[in-house]
Protein backbone atom coordinates (compact mmCIF):
# COMPACT_ATOMS: atom_id res chain seq x y z
CA UNK A 1 0.00 0.00 0.00
CA UNK A 2 1.75 3.29 -0.56
CA UNK A 3 1.30 5.80 1.83
CA UNK A 4 0.11 9.42 1.67
CA UNK A 5 2.08 11.98 4.35
CA UNK A 6 0.37 14.71 4.80
CA UNK A 7 2.34 16.14 8.02
CA UNK A 8 4.80 18.19 6.64
CA UNK A 9 3.69 20.86 9.21
CA UNK A 10 5.38 18.62 11.99
CA UNK A 11 8.39 17.55 9.96
CA UNK A 12 9.56 17.19 6.31
CA UNK A 13 11.52 14.44 4.23
CA UNK A 14 14.86 15.42 3.54
CA UNK A 15 15.18 17.34 0.35
CA UNK A 16 17.50 15.56 -2.36
CA UNK A 17 20.23 18.44 -2.23
CA UNK A 18 19.72 17.82 1.88
CA UNK A 19 20.53 13.93 1.28
CA UNK A 20 23.29 14.71 -1.23
CA UNK A 21 25.26 17.17 0.58
CA UNK A 22 24.69 15.36 4.06
CA UNK A 23 26.30 12.40 2.81
CA UNK A 24 29.06 13.97 1.29
CA UNK A 25 30.29 15.48 4.12
CA UNK A 26 29.50 12.38 6.37
CA UNK A 27 31.73 10.31 3.85
CA UNK A 28 34.23 12.57 2.99
CA UNK A 29 34.46 15.29 5.62
CA UNK A 30 36.81 16.28 8.35
CA UNK A 31 36.27 15.05 11.40
CA UNK A 32 37.83 17.61 13.91
CA UNK A 33 36.74 20.46 16.35
CA UNK A 34 36.18 23.68 14.51
CA UNK A 35 36.74 25.34 17.33
CA UNK A 36 40.82 24.36 16.97
CA UNK A 37 43.90 25.90 15.30
CA UNK A 38 45.25 23.05 13.43
CA UNK A 39 44.38 22.13 9.89
CA UNK A 40 41.94 19.79 10.21
CA UNK A 41 39.69 22.47 12.71
CA UNK A 42 40.39 25.04 10.11
CA UNK A 43 38.94 23.18 7.38
CA UNK A 44 35.85 22.22 9.96
CA UNK A 45 35.39 25.88 10.10
CA UNK A 46 35.17 26.90 6.81
CA UNK A 47 32.53 24.71 6.36
CA UNK A 48 30.27 25.73 9.03
CA UNK A 49 30.62 29.32 8.12
CA UNK A 50 30.05 28.32 4.64
CA UNK A 51 26.96 26.86 6.13
CA UNK A 52 26.31 29.86 8.36
CA UNK A 53 26.21 32.06 5.39
CA UNK A 54 23.84 30.21 3.39
CA UNK A 55 21.52 30.17 6.16
CA UNK A 56 21.88 33.99 7.14
CA UNK A 57 21.22 34.74 3.22
CA UNK A 58 18.00 32.82 2.87
CA UNK A 59 16.87 34.33 5.90
CA UNK A 60 17.40 37.82 5.26
CA UNK A 61 20.24 38.76 7.63
CA UNK A 62 23.94 38.70 8.79
CA UNK A 63 26.03 35.67 8.84
CA UNK A 64 27.12 36.63 12.78
CA UNK A 65 23.63 37.18 13.97
CA UNK A 66 22.92 33.18 13.09
CA UNK A 67 23.16 31.61 16.66
CA UNK A 68 22.87 27.70 15.38
CA UNK A 69 21.22 25.02 17.73
CA UNK A 70 19.83 22.12 18.37
CA UNK A 71 16.17 23.08 16.78
CA UNK A 72 13.36 25.06 17.20
CA UNK A 73 12.44 24.05 20.81
CA UNK A 74 16.15 25.21 22.06
CA UNK A 75 15.91 28.40 20.16
CA UNK A 76 12.80 29.77 21.62
CA UNK A 77 14.28 28.64 25.46
CA UNK A 78 17.52 30.68 24.29
CA UNK A 79 15.23 33.61 23.52
CA UNK A 80 13.39 33.48 26.68
CA UNK A 81 16.37 32.60 29.09
CA UNK A 82 18.36 35.60 27.67
CA UNK A 83 14.94 38.30 28.15
CA UNK A 84 13.95 37.31 31.68
CA UNK A 85 17.70 37.42 32.91
CA UNK A 86 18.15 40.46 31.51
CA UNK A 87 15.38 42.23 32.90
CA UNK A 88 15.03 39.61 36.12
CA UNK A 89 11.16 40.06 37.46
CA UNK A 90 9.64 41.13 34.06
CA UNK A 91 7.06 39.65 32.74
CA UNK A 92 6.51 37.88 29.33
CA UNK A 93 3.68 38.46 27.35
CA UNK A 94 2.29 35.17 25.10
CA UNK A 95 -0.67 34.27 23.38
CA UNK A 96 -2.43 30.79 24.08
CA UNK A 97 -1.89 30.50 20.07
CA UNK A 98 1.98 30.39 21.01
CA UNK A 99 3.68 27.09 20.26
CA UNK A 100 4.08 25.03 23.93
CA UNK A 101 7.10 25.80 24.01
CA UNK A 102 7.42 29.23 23.78
CA UNK A 103 4.30 29.50 26.41
CA UNK A 104 5.94 26.67 28.94
CA UNK A 105 9.77 28.49 28.90
CA UNK A 106 7.93 31.50 29.57
CA UNK A 107 6.18 30.11 32.48
CA UNK A 108 9.18 28.72 33.87
CA UNK A 109 11.10 31.57 33.77
CA UNK A 110 8.78 34.46 34.41
CA UNK A 111 5.22 35.71 35.33
CA UNK A 112 3.17 35.64 31.85
CA UNK A 113 0.72 38.35 30.94
CA UNK A 114 -1.61 36.89 28.03
CA UNK A 115 -2.25 38.62 24.71
CA UNK A 116 -5.63 38.20 23.19
CA UNK A 117 -6.58 36.56 19.91
CA UNK A 118 -9.84 36.62 17.68
CA UNK A 119 -11.67 33.67 16.16
CA UNK A 120 -9.06 33.18 13.45
CA UNK A 121 -6.29 32.54 15.87
CA UNK A 122 -5.21 36.04 14.93
CA UNK A 123 -2.89 37.72 17.25
CA UNK A 124 -4.80 41.46 18.42
CA UNK A 125 -2.00 44.10 17.80
CA UNK A 126 -3.96 46.75 20.37
CA UNK A 127 -3.29 43.71 23.11
CA UNK A 128 0.09 44.80 23.09
CA UNK A 129 -0.46 48.15 24.28
CA UNK A 130 -3.23 46.92 26.66
CA UNK A 131 -0.26 44.59 28.52
CA UNK A 132 2.28 47.41 28.49
CA UNK A 133 0.01 49.88 29.93
CA UNK A 134 -1.13 47.10 32.77
CA UNK A 135 2.59 46.70 33.87
CA UNK A 136 3.32 50.14 33.93
CA UNK A 137 0.16 50.50 36.25
CA UNK A 138 1.68 48.21 38.10
CA UNK A 139 5.25 49.14 38.51
CA UNK A 140 6.11 46.44 36.42
CA UNK A 141 8.48 45.95 33.21
CA UNK A 142 8.01 43.55 30.42
CA UNK A 143 10.95 41.69 29.69
CA UNK A 144 9.73 40.24 26.45
CA UNK A 145 6.59 40.44 23.87
CA UNK A 146 6.30 36.91 21.97
CA UNK A 147 4.30 37.21 18.38
CA UNK A 148 4.67 33.92 15.76
CA UNK A 149 5.14 34.62 12.23
CA UNK A 150 2.50 32.25 11.49
CA UNK A 151 0.12 29.69 13.87
CA UNK A 152 1.43 26.01 13.75
CA UNK A 153 -2.37 24.45 13.66
CA UNK A 154 -4.31 26.42 11.88
CA UNK A 155 -1.89 28.48 9.73
CA UNK A 156 -3.70 31.78 10.83
CA UNK A 157 -0.90 34.62 9.68
CA UNK A 158 0.13 37.29 12.49
CA UNK A 159 0.22 40.91 12.75
CA UNK A 160 3.83 40.36 13.47
CA UNK A 161 5.23 43.50 11.67
CA UNK A 162 3.00 45.72 13.49
CA UNK A 163 3.59 43.87 16.71
CA UNK A 164 7.73 44.36 16.23
CA UNK A 165 7.27 47.52 15.70
CA UNK A 166 4.43 48.02 18.51
CA UNK A 167 7.31 47.05 20.47
CA UNK A 168 10.32 48.52 19.04
CA UNK A 169 8.84 51.93 19.89
CA UNK A 170 8.24 51.37 23.85
CA UNK A 171 11.72 49.86 23.82
CA UNK A 172 10.73 46.26 25.00
CA UNK A 173 12.09 42.91 23.44
CA UNK A 174 10.43 41.06 20.82
CA UNK A 175 10.79 37.31 19.95
CA UNK A 176 8.96 36.05 16.70
CA UNK A 177 8.63 32.61 16.36
CA UNK A 178 9.14 31.90 12.87
CA UNK A 179 9.57 27.96 12.98
CA UNK A 180 6.10 27.39 10.75
CA UNK A 181 6.97 29.97 8.46
CA UNK A 182 10.21 29.25 7.78
CA UNK A 183 10.60 28.10 4.14
CA UNK A 184 6.71 28.68 3.91
CA UNK A 185 6.74 32.35 2.60
CA UNK A 186 9.52 34.28 2.18
CA UNK A 187 11.64 35.82 5.03
CA UNK A 188 13.23 38.79 5.40
CA UNK A 189 14.37 39.15 8.47
CA UNK A 190 16.29 42.20 8.50
CA UNK A 191 13.55 44.17 7.57
CA UNK A 192 11.16 42.17 9.79
CA UNK A 193 13.72 44.09 12.69
CA UNK A 194 12.15 41.75 15.41
CA UNK A 195 15.01 41.37 18.28
CA UNK A 196 15.25 37.42 18.51
CA UNK A 197 13.58 35.01 15.60
CA UNK A 198 13.60 31.05 16.06
CA UNK A 199 13.72 29.16 13.39
CA UNK A 200 13.83 25.10 12.38
CA UNK A 201 15.32 23.22 9.71
CA UNK A 202 13.40 20.29 9.49
CA UNK A 203 10.06 21.87 8.64
CA UNK A 204 11.58 23.30 5.79
CA UNK A 205 13.22 20.07 4.07
CA UNK A 206 16.10 20.25 6.12
CA UNK A 207 17.57 18.13 8.78
CA UNK A 208 16.11 17.75 12.52
CA UNK A 209 18.50 18.93 15.50
CA UNK A 210 19.52 22.07 13.66
CA UNK A 211 17.74 25.25 13.75
CA UNK A 212 18.86 28.71 14.76
CA UNK A 213 17.95 32.04 17.01
CA UNK A 214 18.37 35.49 15.12
CA UNK A 215 19.62 37.59 17.53
CA UNK A 216 19.15 41.60 16.40
CA UNK A 217 22.48 43.15 15.92
CA UNK A 218 23.90 44.89 19.11
CA UNK A 219 21.97 42.84 21.31
CA UNK A 220 23.75 40.91 24.30
CA UNK A 221 21.97 38.11 26.23
CA UNK A 222 23.05 35.72 28.77
CA UNK A 223 23.90 32.63 27.21
CA UNK A 224 21.20 29.27 27.77
CA UNK A 225 24.27 26.89 27.69
CA UNK A 226 28.18 27.38 28.99
CA UNK A 227 30.76 25.96 28.89
CA UNK A 228 32.77 26.75 25.96
CA UNK A 229 32.85 30.05 23.50
CA UNK A 230 31.53 28.12 20.64
CA UNK A 231 28.74 30.73 18.58
CA UNK A 232 30.77 33.89 19.26
CA UNK A 233 30.23 32.50 23.47
CA UNK A 234 26.52 32.62 23.18
CA UNK A 235 26.21 28.83 22.91
CA UNK A 236 28.63 26.04 24.45
CA UNK A 237 28.90 22.85 22.38
CA UNK A 238 30.56 21.20 19.99
CA UNK A 239 28.33 22.62 16.39
CA UNK A 240 26.73 19.95 15.08
CA UNK A 241 28.76 20.43 11.44
CA UNK A 242 26.52 18.13 9.19
CA UNK A 243 23.60 19.31 10.51
CA UNK A 244 24.76 23.35 9.56
CA UNK A 245 25.34 21.33 6.03
CA UNK A 246 21.99 20.12 5.86
CA UNK A 247 20.60 23.41 6.83
CA UNK A 248 22.44 25.05 4.51
CA UNK A 249 21.69 23.03 1.86
CA UNK A 250 17.84 23.05 2.49
CA UNK A 251 18.39 27.06 2.37
CA UNK A 252 20.57 26.96 -0.94
CA UNK A 253 17.59 24.72 -2.71
CA UNK A 254 14.94 27.27 -1.39
CA UNK A 255 15.26 30.12 -4.02
CA UNK A 256 13.08 33.37 -4.04
CA UNK A 257 11.81 31.77 -7.04
CA UNK A 258 11.34 27.94 -5.46
CA UNK A 259 9.59 29.47 -2.21
CA UNK A 260 6.91 31.13 -5.11
CA UNK A 261 6.36 27.68 -6.98
CA UNK A 262 5.77 25.85 -4.11
CA UNK A 263 3.83 28.74 -2.53
CA UNK A 264 1.61 28.17 -5.13
CA UNK A 265 2.04 24.35 -5.62
CA UNK A 266 1.25 23.83 -1.69
CA UNK A 267 -2.09 26.41 -1.69
CA UNK A 268 -3.60 24.95 -4.58
CA UNK A 269 -3.32 21.54 -2.97
CA UNK A 270 -4.43 22.63 0.48
CA UNK A 271 -7.54 24.23 -1.55
CA UNK A 272 -8.19 21.14 -2.79
CA UNK A 273 -8.02 19.20 0.12
CA UNK A 274 -10.09 21.71 2.03
CA UNK A 275 -12.59 21.30 -0.90
CA UNK A 276 -12.56 17.23 -0.79
CA UNK A 277 -13.12 17.42 3.27
CA UNK A 278 -15.75 20.14 2.96
CA UNK A 279 -18.01 18.19 0.98
CA UNK A 280 -18.65 16.00 3.55
CA UNK A 281 -21.13 17.91 5.85
CA UNK A 282 -20.25 19.05 9.23
CA UNK A 283 -16.86 19.75 8.31
CA UNK A 284 -15.84 23.42 7.73
CA UNK A 285 -12.12 24.94 7.34
CA UNK A 286 -10.40 27.16 10.58
CA UNK A 287 -7.93 29.86 10.48
CA UNK A 288 -7.29 32.51 7.78
CA UNK A 289 -5.86 30.20 5.53
CA UNK A 290 -2.66 32.57 5.04
CA UNK A 291 -0.01 29.61 5.34
CA UNK A 292 -0.06 28.22 2.73
CA UNK A 293 1.07 24.76 3.35
CA UNK A 294 -2.21 23.97 6.53
CA UNK A 295 -5.49 23.18 6.06
CA UNK A 296 -7.04 22.61 9.80
CA UNK A 297 -10.46 20.93 9.58
CA UNK A 298 -13.05 21.21 12.52
CA UNK A 299 -15.16 18.11 12.29
CA UNK A 300 -18.78 17.60 13.41
CA UNK A 301 -20.03 14.30 14.83
CA UNK A 302 -16.82 12.37 14.97
CA UNK A 303 -13.55 13.18 16.70
CA UNK A 304 -10.20 13.64 15.59
CA UNK A 305 -8.23 11.05 16.54
CA UNK A 306 -10.73 7.85 15.29
CA UNK A 307 -10.50 10.02 11.73
CA UNK A 308 -6.39 9.54 12.27
CA UNK A 309 -6.47 5.87 12.76
CA UNK A 310 -9.17 5.91 9.48
CA UNK A 311 -6.85 7.05 7.46
CA UNK A 312 -3.62 5.35 8.98
CA UNK A 313 -5.51 2.16 8.15
CA UNK A 314 -5.47 3.39 4.44
CA UNK A 315 -2.05 4.74 4.08
CA UNK A 316 -2.41 8.16 5.17
CA UNK A 317 -0.75 10.22 7.56
CA UNK A 318 -2.01 13.56 9.39
CA UNK A 319 -2.32 15.03 12.45
CA UNK A 320 -4.98 16.14 15.33
CA UNK A 321 -5.25 18.72 17.84
CA UNK A 322 -7.17 16.04 20.18
CA UNK A 323 -5.43 15.37 23.38
CA UNK A 324 -4.60 11.31 21.96
CA UNK A 325 -3.06 12.59 19.01
CA UNK A 326 -0.27 14.86 21.23
CA UNK A 327 2.51 14.17 22.67
CA UNK A 328 1.57 16.67 25.50
CA UNK A 329 -2.09 14.35 26.30
CA UNK A 330 -3.74 17.64 26.20
CA UNK A 331 -5.84 19.24 23.52
CA UNK A 332 -4.50 21.61 21.89
CA UNK A 333 -4.83 25.40 23.37
CA UNK A 334 -4.61 27.04 19.66
CA UNK A 335 -8.33 25.64 19.08
CA UNK A 336 -9.39 25.99 22.45
CA UNK A 337 -8.32 29.70 22.21
CA UNK A 338 -10.26 29.84 19.18
CA UNK A 339 -13.27 28.57 20.89
CA UNK A 340 -12.80 25.30 18.81
CA UNK A 341 -13.52 21.95 20.18
CA UNK A 342 -9.77 20.35 19.81
CA UNK A 343 -10.99 16.59 20.36
CA UNK A 344 -12.59 17.25 16.73
CA UNK A 345 -9.77 18.35 14.07
CA UNK A 346 -7.95 17.34 11.82
CA UNK A 347 -4.71 19.09 10.48
CA UNK A 348 -3.41 18.41 6.80
CA UNK A 349 -0.09 19.82 5.42
CA UNK A 350 1.99 19.29 2.52
CA UNK A 351 4.98 19.93 1.61
CA UNK A 352 7.71 19.92 -1.19
CA UNK A 353 7.57 16.07 -1.97
CA UNK A 354 3.42 15.99 -1.72
CA UNK A 355 1.96 15.43 -4.92
CA UNK A 356 -1.66 15.27 -6.74
CA UNK A 357 -2.16 11.67 -6.01
CA UNK A 358 -1.79 11.95 -2.11
CA UNK A 359 -4.75 14.79 -2.26
CA UNK A 360 -6.71 12.66 -4.25
CA UNK A 361 -6.10 9.89 -1.89
CA UNK A 362 -7.42 12.11 1.13
CA UNK A 363 -10.39 12.81 -1.18
CA UNK A 364 -11.16 9.10 -1.80
CA UNK A 365 -10.86 8.13 1.94
CA UNK A 366 -11.75 10.25 3.84
CA UNK A 367 -15.97 10.67 3.11
CA UNK A 368 -16.02 7.14 4.31
CA UNK A 369 -13.95 7.60 7.23
CA UNK A 370 -16.50 10.10 8.63
CA UNK A 371 -19.27 8.34 7.41
CA UNK A 372 -18.62 4.74 8.98
CA UNK A 373 -17.56 6.70 12.13
CA UNK A 374 -20.66 8.65 12.29
CA UNK A 375 -22.69 5.39 11.94
CA UNK A 376 -20.62 3.80 14.77
CA UNK A 377 -21.44 6.68 17.17
CA UNK A 378 -25.01 6.42 16.50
Amino acid sequence: MRRHYLDHASTSPLRPPVVTAMAKWLSEGTAADPGRVHHEGRVVRHVLEESREAIAAFLGTRPRQVVLTSGGTEAVHTAVWGATRRDPGGVVAVAPVEHSAVREASARWAALAELAVDAQGRVLADSVGDVLERARRAGQTVALVHCQYANHEVGTMQPVREIVARCREAGVLVHVDACAAVGQVPLDLDALDADLVSVTAHKMGGPSGVGALVVRRGLRLEPLFLGGAQERARRAGLEHVVGAVGFAAAAGALTPETIAAEERAARARTDALTAAAEAVPGVTRVGDGGLPNIACLELQGVEGEPVLLGLDQVGIAAHSGSSCASETLEPSPVLRAMGLDAERSLRLSVGWSTTDEDVAAFAAAFPDVVRRLRELAG
